[in-house]
């Protein structure tokens, strides 16, 4: 397992994940049709055409999805035990299809539990950059992980 133990994360530690993902026409229109998203900004070319962006935005909830997924190789693959909760989560600019989401990962905040010896919660916030640099998404997230075994 490559995820870090409670023990292993600080504060103001900071993961530039080498993990990159370009988004594709198809990743868009697959996610936001197996999530029964029929928003037309995401799946229709014609009607994107005539908003301010002239184009399809990619889904916001299949950025975030990414934004987190490329994060848990360096943190936490194997030495999660839940997802406690996702807050402050924005897209302060969008992503198109043929955009590379490059993400970066801070610790806030790292506890042990206060009920059981073998866990604790880590405070992530997670930031997403295009290519060209933009911030696309940015959240936080609360994750109860595991201790190293004494």
């Amino acid at each position: 397992m490559t995820g870090l133990y409670l023990e292993e994360f600080s504060q103001g530690q900071v993961f530039q994940h080498e993990l990159r993902r370009t988004i594709t026409e198809s990743d868009n229109m697959l996610f936001s049709n197996m999530t029964l998203n029929p928003q037309p900004l995401h799946i229709d070319f014609d009607f994107a055409s005539r908003t301010e962006w002239g184009k399809p935005l990619v889904n916001s909830l299949f950025t975030l999805g990414l934004l987190i997924g490329i994060s848990v190789n360096d943190t936490t693959v194997g030495t999660t035990i839940a997802n406690l909760g996702m807050t402050d989560v924005t897209f302060p600019h969008p992503m198109f299809h043929g955009d590379t989401l490059r993400v970066e990962t801070e610790v806030l905040s790292v506890r042990e539990s206060k009920s059981k010896a073998d866990r604790g919660i880590v405070e992530f916030e997670h930031r997403g950059y295009n290519q060209n640099g933009d911030l696309v998404a940015r959240c936080k997230r609360q994750a109860m992980m595991r201790k190293k075994a004494a």
